[in-house]
């Protein structure tokens, strides 16, 4: 079977970057995510837990109508690879199925768990047809509450045309990541950079 690639960074002339927030939808943390881009008319990413999206659904609601992109993000958080073929197709068919019910649209992406995949879950993202998408800045640790400035400084470090970047907007308390998320989001509306989806991203890859 051919590799399928774990997408990081887009290569384009563009000043734009991709943000993403797993683990969501969250009825506090995600709608602070919500506030923060529809003032300065960004969009992002949310890979979300099918699971979350079944206790939250006026929360996929609204992201949805800010016109934010929602990926797959399996049902329950699983290590994929620690599962057989058909709990792991379970797991992410699960939520296809939810997304489409839910936004009217197919995902095209997928994330996994702690990044983990192997053969299994790469002939999977064949079978739905999705391209998996990592991130530059996993070192920012956000999940681990490392402190606002320590997940600032990190990610600052992979800053450039096309950077995918993590965050996580479920699980737990998040108010470091939306406190860091502020700051870079300042920080890089002054530096020119606009803000997009992976789908988006990805049409600039092909594109230039």
């Amino acid at each position: 079977m051919s590799r399928l690639e774990m997408i990081e960074h887009v290569e384009t002339p563009r000043k734009v970057v991709a943000i993403t927030f797993d683990d969501g939808p969250n009825p506090v943390y995600t709608l602070k995510v919500l506030d923060i881009f529809e003032k300065i008319a960004g969009k992002v990413t949310f890979f979300m837990i099918g699971r979350h999206m079944e206790e939250h659904p006026e929360i996929v609601e609204a992201v949805k109508l800010q016109g934010h992109e929602i990926g797959n993000h399996t049902y329950s958080h699983a290590r994929l690879t620690s599962l057989d073929e058909d709990d792991c197709l379970q797991e992410m068919e699960r939520t296809d199925a939810m997304i489409a019910a839910m936004t009217g649209r197919k995902a095209v992406i997928f994330r996994p768990p702690y990044l983990d995949y192997n053969e299994t879950v790469i002939s999977m993202c064949h079978h739905f047809g999705y391209k998996m998408i990592g991130a530059l800045n996993t070192d920012a640790l956000d999940w681990e509450q490392p402190g606002v400035d320590y997940i600032v400084q990190k990610t600052r470090n992979h800053i450039k045309n096309g950077s995918i970047l993590l965050f996580h907007d479920g699980f737990g308390d998040r108010l470091q990541t939306i406190e860091a998320v502020k700051i870079l989001v300042s920080e890089l509306q002054l530096q020119g950079y606009e803000f997009v989806t992976i789908s988006e991203l990805l049409r600039l890859r092909t594109t230039n």
